[in-house]
């Protein structure tokens, strides 16, 4: 798995990425065109030589991993995304609403499980009140104080703010109160106005995702963030979608996880979209590890990707795999056909089946449990 650095030099100089490896090994900022550069290289075992390269220099083995739930409190979704399979409208078959109780008892569910968190995002409905995010954040604290809740995307949050007739930095610190602890990094998409005009033209835009990103860091709350890749996108369109999130995280430093997502056909609008292959997923790991240079971990989704391509994917440039989520519904409804949990025996096996070392972390990449000891 590991080479030594005058056999990736060659293998980078027979690639035609000699000027791009040289910025690598010099700690240098990979520029817009060298990501085209990446993206257009056929030689993707190179491209992927050389993220692993950057990965192993960060992490070494080891490969982190949480114990988690999913909720997704409604389906019910007013944006009519032309890719989203799991949005309903009020009324429609199959559209729902959880009770905070309800809420509650999926957390009372798990309560035998070592689960340090909870991944808590929904559809944007605008008749759930402002009090409705409240109560279900401090119902799941209710139930288990200990849990750390990673809630709403920035569309949810500018929902939210609407909602509650105040500026997202004011009601930031209610949702703390209440229990949130971080956001997920879902609804970015694709920051190009053309894409966002012609897919989900209801949608905040990319400039008002990354606004709310940054307030939402200014606020002293981490979050992670994503792209879906693998529609209408140009691979300009997504070299300018990374370069943004690298701006932003220069700015506020408040990133955790890149999280590249693979847009799935199943059920939506875009359905006659092949989406991408199992080569342009490893591709998109490969290459958010080179061009951001200041995100600290990219996640390799076995959700998304299933469960062998995360499993190579640590080999291209990933050392997160996720958790073990269960009763996730979002990429479900679009197709995605792994399973809906996995112990974390299992989790622990696939990363050792890579050749990796596994490593149990909390929400914040606070380290719970390694197979050997991991550097501060």
């Amino acid at each position: 798995m590991k080479q030594s650095s005058d056999r990736l030099q060659s293998r980078c100089e027979r690639a035609g990425l000699a000027a791009i490896h040289a910025k690598v090994m010099a700690g240098e900022r990979l520029s817009e065109a060298d990501g085209l550069a990446l993206y257009r290289n056929p030689d993707l075992h190179a491209v992927g030589a050389l993220a692993n390269y950057v990965r192993e220099a960060k992490h070494g083995d080891h490969t982190y991993f949480n114990v988690n739930q999913h909720i997704n409190y409604t389906n019910v979704c007013n944006k009519l995304c032309r890719f989203c399979s799991f949005q309903r409208l009020p009324g429609q078959e199959g559209a729902y609403v959880m009770r905070p109780e309800e809420v509650a008892q999926k957390i009372r569910e798990q309560l035998h499980e070592p689960v340090t968190e909870v991944h808590v995002v929904g559809g944007v409905y605008p008749r759930l009140p402002y009090s409705y995010y409240i109560d279900i954040l401090q119902a799941i604290k209710r139930e288990r104080p200990s849990i750390h809740i990673k809630a709403f995307t920035m569309v949810e949050l500018m929902q939210i703010a609407r909602l509650a007739k105040k500026p997202l930095a004011e009601v930031l610190p209610e949702l703390q109160a209440a229990g949130l602890d971080s956001c997920p990094g879902g609804g970015a998409e694709v920051f190009a106005k053309r894409v966002h005009d012609e897919g989900y033209h209801v949608k905040n835009t990319g400039e008002e995702w990354l606004e709310a990103a940054k307030t939402v860091h200014q606020a002293g709350l981490r979050s992670n963030c994503t792209m879906l890749h693998g529609h209408i996108e140009t691979i300009e369109e997504r070299v300018d979608h990374l370069n943004r999130l690298r701006l932003l995280q220069d700015e506020t430093g408040g990133f955790q996880t890149y999280i590249p997502l693979s847009f799935h056909n199943e059920g939506n609008e875009w359905s006659h979209l092949p989406g991408p292959t199992a080569m342009d997923e490893l591709r998109e790991i490969a290459v958010g590890r080179l061009m951001l240079d200041n995100i600290e971990h990219i996640k390799a989704y076995w959700i998304m990707l299933g469960i062998p391509i995360a499993q190579t994917a640590l080999s291209f440039g990933a050392n997160d795999v996720d958790g073990t989520v269960v009763e996730e519904k979002i990429y479900h409804e679009a197709g995605a056909t792994t399973p809906q949990a996995v112990e974390r025996d299992e989790l622990i096996r696939w990363i050792r089946d890579a050749g990796r070392i596994p490593v149990e972390r909390d929400t914040l990449y606070r380290v719970l449990w390694a197979e050997d000891e991991v550097p501060a």
